[in-house]
């Protein structure tokens, strides 16, 4: 499989893309063609939907390499039906959070180190780097995925305020002598702005390399990370045997891309319904074509999704701008978009590109308010529990008239709500949280081992002091 950058036509294979995570020119890297819809009738498990989608983007890698990535995963995660999909007041719940951290993020981060350590080694086992930007979930997952990973460090750097509690201690107590989590004192739109910038700095690039030191990332600007993810929406499709519609609460936007990717791939998704919360950037790209981040930024009860430039819809842009049939003209398309970003704060898609993603998304947003009611509302139907996430996707495809005409609509669970506690509290009124696994639990007498805490201006220096 061949990779190009978003925004200008280079050349890259999986192991090269999966190991820079940004291409050169700062677009993200994307596969420039895809194989024919893929037969998923032979798919009846979790490591039949991973290898599927290794498989198709990455064949390029070893099966060997492959298989171990799928091993780790599965090591990770419950034997018996590692993803569920429960039925809820209507509602196919993916429940995607059964991994060691609680969040969707732990399946492809059981995934990445084994792609990573393989890049490493294919070039000439250099040392590793890993820059990662969380507004909650991420980092957790990321540093639990690469601990005590043999010649990858990773540095997680989260907001000092607006995570959970059980967030923050997940990425505070952390003992591997290669994992770093700093906080900053600022919002993950902060931090992944100067991870990309980073990533784009070829001072800082040419530091790193002088010490034998690659940079990469842990985000879903990796595309090491963003196609672990597909698997689960062909999961899904090969549980259900059927056409379904998906809605997926979206913050950076890789969780719902990686199910656009699936329906490429041959998943029988309708329609994808793109779910935010206060912060609702993206449902009002995908209303009108015009991404504005706007003035406003709020902190919210799902705090995952706090966030207003959502990296992955670059590789959206590119799709819907006839990347795989014409992937000079889609760069330079997205090229032109990004610029207009950086100039003005905002860019307009093109007719033919509004209407290509207005055919396959739809998209609303609830309140905090609206999302503790919803926890309530599903509760009391079907005595289920969500996080408050989820239940932000459960409002939104209420909010639209989901499911309808028959269809099934499955709702991409992203977390367990023991991550969020002081939500569920406020939420319900009572504690409904009365078994909670035993790796939050012993958050609680951790020792903490992650103290740093530095402005945005100091996120470089930071960075450096890992060189």
């Amino acid at each position: 499989m061949k990779f190009t950058s978003t925004r200008s036509v280079t050349d890259a294979d999986s192991l090269s893309a999966i190991l820079r995570g940004l291409a050169p020119d700062g677009g993200l890297y994307v596969p420039t063609v895809l194989p024919a819809a893929r037969d998923l009738s032979t798919v009846k498990t979790l490591a039949d939907a991973e290898r599927l989608a290794l498989g198709a983007i990455f064949d390029d890698v070893a099966d060997d390499v492959r298989e171990d990535a799928v091993a780790n995963l599965l090591a990770k995660f419950p034997a018996n039906d590692p993803i569920p999909l429960v039925d809820a007041d209507g509602y196919k719940i993916l429940e995607l959070f059964k991994g060691p951290t609680g969040a969707f993020k732990d399946v492809a981060l059981s995934v990445l180190p084994v792609l990573m350590v393989a890049a490493s080694t294919r070039a000439g086992k250099r040392k590793v780097l890993i820059l990662t930007a969380t507004s909650g979930d991420t980092g957790s997952a990321a540093m639990a995925g690469f601990s005590d990973v043999p010649g990858i460090s990773i540095v997680v750097f989260f907001p000092d305020t607006g995570t959970s509690r059980i967030q923050r201690l997940q990425m505070t107590t952390p003992a591997a002598k290669n994992v770093h989590g700093i906080a900053i004192r600022g919002n993950f739109d902060d931090a992944q702005a100067a991870v990309k910038r980073i990533f784009a700095d070829p001072s800082i690039r040419a530091e790193a390399e002088a010490v034998g030191m690659t940079l990469s990332s842990a985000n879903s600007i990796n595309i090491g990370r963003l196609v672990p993810q597909i698997g689960y929406y062909v999961l899904a499709a090969a549980k259900l045997k059927q056409t379904f519609d998906v809605v997926v609460p979206s913050g950076n936007f890789g969780n719902i891309l990686a199910a656009y990717y699936a329906k490429l791939l041959g998943a029988p998704i309708r329609t994808f319904i793109c779910a935010s919360n206060i912060n609702n950037v993206l449902t009002r790209f995908i209303r009108t074509g015009v991404y504005d981040p706007g003035e406003t930024f709020t902190v919210t009860n799902s705090p995952s999704m706090d966030i207003r430039k959502s990296s992955n819809v670059e590789r959206l842009l590119w799709l819907i701008n006839d990347g795989l049939a014409n992937p000079a003209a889609a760069c330079a398309e997205t090229k032109r978009l990004m610029d207009e970003f950086a100039a003005t704060g905002k860019y307009t898609l093109n007719d033919a590109a509004r209407a290509r993603l207005q055919a396959d998304f739809k998209a609303a947003f609830v309140t905090p308010e609206e999302t503790e009611a919803e926890m309530r509302l599903l509760y009391g139907n079907s005595g289920y529990v969500l996080d408050p996430h989820t239940a932000v996707a459960t409002a939104v495809a209420r909010k639209l008239g989901y499911p309808q005409g028959g269809v099934p609509c499955v709702v991409a669970a992203t977390a367990t709500p023991y991550k969020f506690p002081e939500t569920c509290e406020r939420a319900f009124g009572a504690n409904r949280l009365t078994n909670p696994p035993a790796s939050f639990a012993a958050l609680e007498t951790a020792p903490i081992t992650q103290t740093t805490v530095v402005d945005v201006a100091g996120i470089d220096d930071a960075v450096r002091a890992r060189f």
